[in-house]
């Protein structure tokens, strides 16, 4: 790690060091520093990941084109497209080079968050995802960007289809064909489903209340039997009633398909070439303009939308179903969270009661409480928990929490689900309405009433 910061802030080519900034760390000893932070996030967490799978940092490189950007402005904007990338979560610094005809960033940032509690994952497409947010940014600064980017793979990558058909399925994958095969077997009861999946070369583990998590040959993390996790149809209450003959066998989550391109905002022509845009750009800005009113009639044909006013009432109407929704998740998760607090106070209660009973027969002991002040804090905690969250009402019975809680946990995903789609529904619709204002000129022409009021 250190020989690529050194590479990255040779003075030679960042103006003796002058083109470098960092966030939330030292450029000159960040190698340091993001090795502390990974012991860091040991000790807060527990959790250590094999060497050979372990990142110490990433890397994104930024170019812009020959002339365009002095080497200033393009640390600045290597910065915000670092901030806006990290969310302001994890240290960086960039390194900007100008020993080429194009100025570059170099920009390094440390995987482990700054509260040390996480680590950023990479994830499919992260390379799509922060290509658009650099090519945003750089729109916003006026400055040209790469339309359609030409792999350079030469045959030695496989399409994403071809790659995820032969991928090795996941560790929950397994975990639910297995379960699936040992169903198949028309098992007597679930102690027998159990034996099966062990024949079968998985590991089993009870926990309390229940709970069984299965390990699959070869990984050293237990996946929980349920739905929140495997998906509908694999909760333990699922697999006993298939065994019961009183439900079909679950079905194995499908891939959703890729979302369709959405509409973009269209481009105002005159304005960017008054900016000093080149006749390359009006040509391309032509285009892209002619792509998103296709984009918006053919919007317009698949709802049906005959006139502007039932536009209108579409983009109403599907920002205050996106609103609704955020609404309904808020308060879900409110309830949810509720819950499990509630379930958490009273398994401490639990574990603590007896502690307290035993304060209470020493007659408030002195000794007894220095003796058990951790567990009587907890009692305490646990009581002061209980109340605040029942607020004066009868303790449900433990199974009745659990299954208010699966039930919250099946709706928040389901109304998340629906939340995404709203949200892809609203931003659609606000775009083609926009597109449609401004080639009928609607919204120039409010521009102006406002202008001679």
């Amino acid at each position: 790690m250190k020989d690529r910061f050194d590479y990255g802030q040779n003075p030679d080519k960042t103006q003796g060091g002058e083109l470098i900034s960092s966030y939330e760390c030292d450029h000159q000893t960040a190698d340091a520093e993001f090795l502390l932070s990974k012991a860091k996030y040991k000790a807060v967490t527990g959790r250590e990941q094999k060497r050979e799978a372990d990142v110490l940092c990433y890397q994104i490189r930024q170019s812009f084109a020959p002339g365009e950007i002095t080497p200033e402005e393009a640390n600045r904007v290597g910065y915000e497209t670092a901030m806006r990338w990290t969310k302001g979560k994890h240290a960086f610094f960039v390194a900007t080079h100008t020993d080429k005809k194009h100025i570059h960033n170099h920009i390094y940032y440390n995987p482990i968050t700054l509260d040390y509690t996480r680590k950023f994952r990479d994830f499919w497409r992260s390379a799509r995802a922060l290509r658009r947010l650099s090519d945003r940014v750089c729109l916003e600064n006026h400055l040209s960007v790469i339309q359609h980017p030409k792999l350079h793979s030469q045959g030695r990558f496989l399409h994403y289809g071809q790659w995820i058909g032969e991928k090795p399925p996941s560790a929950r994958q397994r975990v639910r064909l297995a379960i699936i095969a040992a169903l198949e077997k028309k098992p007597a009861d679930f102690t027998a489903f159990l034996r099966l999946m062990e024949e079968s070369g998985f590991a089993v583990k009870r926990g309390r209340g229940g709970v069984v998590s299965f390990l699959a040959p070869g990984n050293d993390k237990y996946t929980r039997l349920r739905a929140s996790t495997l998906g509908a149809g694999f909760d333990p209450e699922d697999i006993r009633a298939v065994i019961a003959g009183e439900r079909p066998l679950p079905e194995l989550p499908k891939d959703a398909p890729p979302p369709p391109r959405q509409v973009g905002l269209i481009i105002d022509i005159q304005q960017r070439m008054a900016e000093g845009k080149g006749p390359a750009y009006e040509r391309w800005a032509k285009v892209y303009n002619l792509k998103q009113m296709a984009a918006a009639l053919q919007f317009l044909q698949e709802n049906n939308l005959t006139d502007y006013d039932a536009l209108a009432a579409k983009t109403t109407a599907a920002v205050d179903r996106a609103h609704t929704l955020a609404g309904e998740l808020q308060t879900t998760e409110a309830a949810l969270s509720k819950v499990s607090g509630l379930m958490g106070a009273v398994v401490d209660y639990a574990k603590a009661r007896p502690v307290f009973d035993g304060y209470k027969a020493a007659r408030y002991s002195k000794k007894y409480l220095a003796e058990h002040e951790a567990e009587l804090a907890t009692y305490r905690a646990a009581r002061a928990a209980m109340n605040e969250l029942l607020g004066g009402e009868k303790l449900p019975k433990m199974d009745a929490l659990k299954k208010q809680r699966r039930e919250l946990a099946d709706k928040k995903k389901a109304l998340y689900a629906e939340y995404r789609q709203a949200q892809r529904d609203m931003r659609e619709a606000v775009a083609v309405k926009a597109n449609i204002d401004h080639l009928l000129g609607l919204t120039d022409r409010r521009d102006d009433k406002e202008q001679t009021r």
